[in-house]
C-alpha cells in the first residue's frame, strides 16, 4: 500500500501514535476487569474503538486508514489467524472425541494427583514447544487435550492454563527453530546453536522456579477431582493419542503448525470415525448419540450446517477478529514512529553496563508487551539499538541476544491483550471451565520467573561475557 515507508503524522507528535493502545487498555480494563465480562464484545469493542479514536488524531486520515489496512493485511497478522483456524479444528476434534476424559481416567487410575498433573503438563508443554518452536501450537495442543483432563482431575483451571502458557513461553525462548531465537541471534550476528547453549542456564532456572511455584500454589488451589474408582471413561478414546503423537512429530520435524494440524485433523477425524467416536455426516438427526464431523439441521431459513469442524472454526472467530484489529493498531504505532520515539528515549539512560542491559531489557519488554508479539519487538530493538549498546559497553553479543529473547517472552505471554492469552482463553471459553484473563495472569509463572532470573543476572553481572572467547576469535579471523 502507498502508506508503507511513509511516516504517519499525528497532532501532538510521534507519541500520539500510542493513542490506540492507550484507549484499548482503558476499555479492556473497564469491560474485562471492572465489568467482569468475557464476551466477544468485551474484547472486540475496545479494539475497534481504539482505532476509531486514533483516527481523529491523525493529520492525514487517508494515510491512517491505509496504515490500519496495512496492519490487518500484513503477513504478521494473517499467519497466526490461519494457524488458529487450523489448530481450532484439530483441537475441537480431539476435545469432542473424549480423549481428555480418557487421559484423566488413566491418570486417576495411576493415582496421579491434580498438582502433579499440572507439573507434568508444564514439562510436556515445554518439551513440545522446545522441539517444535511454536508457542501457539503448544497452547492449541495443551488446551485441547491436557487442560480438560487436568480440570477433570481437580486441578485449578487457571493454574492449568498458566502451566500450558508457561511451557509455550519456555520453548519459544529456547527452541533453535523459534522465530525469536533466530531473530535474536541474527540481529547480533551470532550463531543460533551458540545462543541456545548460552541461554540454557536461564531457561532451566526459570523452569525450575515455575515447577516450584506450581507445587506451592497447586497444593492450596486444587479440588478433589474424581476418584479413580468412580471415574468412568470410554477406553476407545485413547486411540486418539495416535494422531496426537503423529501431529507432534510432524510439527517438530517441519516446524510448520499448518502442515501439522492439516494432517493431524484428517488423521484425527478418520481415527475417530473408525473407532466409532464420530459420525461422518448427520442429516436432521434428533438427539444424536454421538457427534458428527458435519451436521445439517433446521428448516427453511433456519436450516444450518454445523458439526465438529464448524465448531472448531467458530471457536477461533473471537481471537482472529481481535488479532486483526490489534495488528491495525500496531501498524499505526509503527508508521507513526512511536516505537522509534520510545527506543530513542530509553537509549538516553544507558550510560553503564548495567544501564545498557536494563535499557535493552526495558525496550524489548515494553514493545513486546504493547504489541503482544515478541519477534517484531526483537527486530525493532536488536540491530538498531541493542547491538550498538552492547558493543559500546563490551557486552557479549550472545548475552545481548539472550536478553532480547528471554525478556521478550515474559509479559508477552502474561498480559490480557496479548494473542497468547486471548488464544488460551478462546480454548477455555467453551470448555467446562471458562476463564478470564485476570484469573490466568497470576499463574503464568514462567513469565515472572524469567523476568526475575534475567534482572538478577543483570544486577549480578552474570552472562555478560557469554562466549566472549568465541567472539574475539571471530573478530581476529575477520
Amino acid at each position: 500500500m502507498e502508506s508503507q515507508g511513509k511516516k504517519l503524522e499525528f497532532y501532538g507528535g510521534e507519541w500520539m501514535s500510542f493513542i490506540p493502545f492507550l484507549v484499548f487498555l482503558v476499555l479492556i480494563i473497564t469491560t474485562t476487569f471492572t465489568f467482569g465480562s468475557i464476551s466477544d464484545g468485551a474484547l472486540w469493542v475496545p479494539a475497534f474503538m481504539a482505532i476509531i479514536v486514533g483516527f481523529f488524531f491523525a493529520k492525514n486520515k487517508a494515510h491512517y486508514a491505509n496504515a490500519v489496512i496495512d496492519g490487518m493485511a500484513s503477513k504478521e497478522a494473517i499467519i497466526p489467524v490461519v494457524c488458529w483456524l487450523f489448530a481450532g479444528v484439530f483441537s475441537r476434534i480431539l476435545r469432542t472425541s473424549g480423549l481428555a476424559s480418557g487421559i484423566a481416567g488413566v491418570a486417576a487410575g495411576m493415582g496421579v494427583s491434580s498438582t502433579m498433573f499440572v507439573v507434568v503438563t508444564f514439562i510436556a508443554s515445554a518439551v513440545f514447544a522446545t522441539a517444535s518452536g511454536t508457542g501457539f501450537g503448544t497452547i492449541a495442543a495443551g488446551m485441547g487435550v491436557l487442560y480438560p483432563a487436568g480440570v477433570a482431575l481437580g486441578a485449578n483451571p487457571a493454574l492449568m492454563a498458566g502451566a500450558i502458557m508457561s511451557g509455550g513461553a519456555f520453548g519459544d525462548n529456547l527452541a533453535p527453530v523459534s522465530d525469536t531465537t533466530i531473530c535474536s541471534a541474527t540481529s547480533q550476528g551470532v550463531d543460533v546453536p551458540g545462543v541456545v547453549r548460552s541461554r540454557l542456564k536461564y531457561a532451566l532456572a526459570a523452569g525450575l522456579i515455575t515447577i516450584v511455584c506450581i507445587l506451592i500454589f497447586g497444593a492450596g488451589s486444587s479440588s478433589a477431582g474424581t476418584a479413580a474408582e468412580a471415574y468412568s471413561y470410554n477406553p476407545s478414546t485413547l486411540i486418539m493419542l495416535v494422531p496426537v503423537i503423529i501431529t507432534i512429530v510432524i510439527a517438530v520435524k517441519t516446524g510448520d503448525i499448518i502442515i501439522a494440524t492439516t494432517i493431524g485433523s484428517v488423521l484425527a477425524a478418520a481415527t475417530g470415525v473408525a473407532a466409532g467416536l464420530f459420525d461422518v455426516v448427520q442429516i436432521d438427526v434428533a438427539d444424536a448419540v454421538k457427534p458428527a464431523l458435519l451436521s445439517v439441521t433446521g428448516q427453511g431459513l433456519d436450516r444450518t450446517v454445523g458439526g465438529v469442524i464448524y465448531a472448531g472454526l467458530n471457536s477461533m472467530i473471537q481471537v482472529c477478529i481481535l488479532a486483526l484489529l490489534l495488528f491495525g493498531s500496531i501498524s499505526v504505532m509503527r508508521q507513526g514512529q512511536g516505537d522509534v520515539k520510545l527506543l530513542k528515549a530509553l537509549g538516553k539512560v544507558a550510560n553503564t553496563r548495567i544501564g545498557a542491559e536494563l535499557t535493552i531489557s526495558a525496550m524489548v519488554i515494553i514493545l513486546s508487551a504493547l504489541m503482544g508479539l515478541n519477534a517484531p519487538a526483537i527486530l525493532a530493538v536488536g540491530a538498531s539499538f541493542a547491538k550498538p549498546l552492547g558493543d559500546k559497553h563490551g557486552i557479549s553479543p550472545y548475552r545481548v541476544a539472550n536478553l532480547l529473547d528471554a525478556q521478550s517472552n515474559t509479559l508477552c505471554y502474561a498480559l490480557p491483550w496479548t494473542p497468547a492469552m486471548i488464544y488460551t482463553l478462546g480454548f477455555a471459553a467453551d470448555s467446562s471451565a471458562p476463564l478470564v484473563a485476570t484469573q490466568v495472569m497470576p499463574y503464568v509463572f514462567y513469565s515472572y520467573a524469567m523476568l526475575a532470573v534475567m534482572f538478577a543476572t543483570v544486577m549480578l553481572g552474570i552472562g555478560q561475557n557469554d562466549n566472549m572467547g568465541k567472539v574475539s576469535k571471530q573478530k581476529k579471523e575477520a
